[in-house]
């Protein structure tokens, strides 16, 4: 099996002169990147702003990830002078990860990426930006590369696979998918005791029944695997009712993540499959690379718009006097360190990055930024296996289940618009499969310990047996002769070594980190926060909490500009109205002391 080195090849840099230098945030002159298909670093010639400088107008986006790029297209909209300083490569997360050599004959590169993406139908904010960025040949712009996932396996280690085909809608079943979908069910009910799952659907009512009040303050401290009894059940009710959603699905730990988090995702997932309140379809996956179906399109927009890029640069600190954030320090990408001013500054950084910048004086300011330091950060990244023929096992999704890693992913060539080896590689490459690890702590089963402690090419070795061992037919359908190369996420450096890091690590819902997560609007004046870690309705780390995020930013920003343009609309989870007066009912319940009116079996007391 040939190999593909694990990170971008180095780039000589002259050396940085010790200059401070002032960067307006309308500032020009400065390095800016721009993102192509190849993921070569460009120049980009950029648009004029809409507006003339003014006074109060100009806003520095402190990164540019799935949320600053959300706030900047909307503060960019209505006026206002953006300019976006990030790091490393816009996208954050959700950008593609070019595999840098490995393209020949004209073609671009093998595509890579932090993890596959992944669009269920309870989005909402982040489909209303991309029906706004244009796309060619697609009348409702990027949304249009969106592509359905119909289906998807639950594979276990010894038992058929699990295969379900997903409604898309009450309108939309058929008699092949309710067949389907009842053979599936009845498959993995065989193997949990009728009694546990009389427990289960006893515990999602009494959920989905609860009022905001016992969800806020009951549910949310409560660890998702008490609320299930998980530790009294039968390991098949433990692998397939609990771990099966949290750790393959949702990417958490059932011991810490708190059940308001994860019951809210098994509900909204309930009413997407049900055709209630969605989107689209249940499961959606865009057809093609990340940066060439979406971030491209996006950034070529908000250029188009006035705001301009500067990648490469890193946000190493706040200065606050007054009250108000008086500059923003960064390094560009020579390593000169200078002071970024503007009039609003929105901190769109991850949670990691952010708490490094909270500086006695910004505490003072504001003390619940003091608080992020406790919110908490795991692993979720990305392989990519590298086919020399077509595997599309199914239209859709793969789980795991008996996977100690809690792999999941999918075959990436039969969604994307343009033939996988005339585009990418080197005409050999056929077909990706595309994989998140969700556990990195775990033992294998291949080598014993958990992935942290793998080298990369033991990591490959392990993922591989875990799928084989769970998939049937998994060593003919993956072997050996078909893999080509692969390619782990370069955000993990120092595999097989007690130095191993994460670079972009997810955070993570614990029991009562609700209580430690920000508002997008702080007591700093011109200050506002954009990241999966603020307080949104989809409450968990997705490209839709970072997207309101975004949107909640912005609102702060024009209330504080003073600004007469119509605020950015934010759109929240949806919740059934036929059980609004059980969540009534159940508030007051909660003010008396009750538990709620469907927890029979073992009721949890307020």
């Amino acid at each position: 099996m040939s190999t593909h080195e694990q990170h971008l090849p180095h780039q000589e840099q002259p050396p940085p002169t010790r200059r401070t230098f002032v960067a307006g945030a309308v500032g020009v002159g400065a390095a800016a990147t721009g993102i192509g298909g190849t993921g070569a670093l460009a120049a980009p010639a950029f648009g004029a702003p809409l507006v003339a400088a003014a006074p109060g107008r100009r806003v520095a986006v402190l990164g540019g990830g799935m949320a600053g790029l959300t706030a900047a297209h909307e503060l960019a909209e209505r006026g206002f002078q953006v300019t976006v300083y990030e790091r490393k490569s816009l996208g954050g997360k959700a950008r593609s990860i070019p595999v840098p050599g490995t393209g020949a004959g004209g073609r671009r590169d093998l595509p890579g990426e932090h993890g596959f993406r992944f669009f269920p139908g309870f989005y909402l904010n982040v489909p209303d930006t991309m029906r706004r960025i244009p796309f060619p040949g697609n009348p409702n712009g990027v949304h249009d590369n969106l592509v359905d996932a119909p289906e998807a396996i639950f594979a276990q280690a010894g038992r058929p696979d699990n295969r379900l085909v997903l409604p898309s809608g009450l309108d939309d079943l058929t008699p092949e998918a309710i067949r389907a979908a009842l053979k599936t069910m009845a498959s993995v009910a065989g193997q949990v005791p009728w009694w546990e799952i009389a427990f289960w659907a006893e515990k999602m009512v009494v959920f989905f029944t609860s009022g905001e009040l016992r969800r806020r303050h009951q549910w949310e401290y409560m660890p998702y695997s008490e609320y299930l009894q998980m530790d009294r059940m039968s390991e098949a009710y433990r692998n397939i009712l609990v771990r099966s959603f949290t750790s393959t699905l949702v990417a958490a730990k059932e011991n810490v993540a708190s059940t308001r988090t994860i019951t809210m995702m098994v509900e909204i997932f309930l009413w997407t499959m049900r055709g209630r309140g969605n989107d689209g379809a249940p499961d959606r996956v865009l057809n093609g690379p990340t940066n060439e179906a979406w971030i491209d399109p996006w950034h070529t927009l908000l250029t188009s718009l006035g705001v301009e890029f500067k990648v490469g640069w890193t946000v190493t600190g706040l200065d606050c006097a007054g009250g108000r954030i008086t500059g923003a320090r960064v390094t560009d990408p020579r390593g000169d360190a200078g002071t970024v001013e503007a009039d609003h500054y929105v901190l769109a950084v991850p949670v990691e990055r952010a708490v490094p910048l909270m500086s006695p004086a910004l505490v003072a300011a504001d003390p619940a930024l003091g608080r992020l330091r406790r919110l908490r950060t795991d692993w979720m990244n990305g392989l990519m296996i590298y086919l020399r023929r077509r595997t599309p096992v199914t239209h859709g999704h793969l789980a795991f289940m008996d996977s100690p890693w809690a792999v999941t992913g999918l075959t990436q060539g039969q969604f994307w618009r343009e033939d996988f080896a005339t585009t990418y590689g080197d005409g050999s490459v056929h077909d990706c499969l595309s994989l998140d690890l969700s556990d990195w702590d775990s033992p294998g089963i291949v080598y014993g310990v958990s992935a942290r402690k793998c080298t990369p090419r033991q990591i490959v070795d392990e993922v591989l047996a875990q799928i084989r061992d769970n998939l049937d037919d998994g060593a003919s359908l993956v072997p050996d002769s078909a893999i080509h190369s692969w390619f782990l996420d370069p955000g993990i450096t120092g595999s097989g070594t007690p130095a191993v890091a994460n670079d972009e690590p997810l955070m993570v819902n614990t029991t009562g980190s609700w209580d430690d997560r920000p508002e997008a609007t702080t007591r700093i004046p011109n200050l506002f926060l954009a990241g999966d870690y603020v307080r949104v309705s989809v409450n968990l780390a997705t490209m839709e909490g970072a997207n309101e995020a975004g949107r909640k930013a912005t609102n702060g920003v024009l209330a504080a500009a003073g600004s007469a343009a119509a605020p950015v609309r934010v759109l929240e989870m949806y919740q059934e109205p036929a059980l609004a007066g059980f969540r009534r009912a159940d508030d007051v319940r909660f003010r008396l002391g009750l538990p709620n009116a469907f927890d029979v079996l073992k009721p949890y007391w307020p």
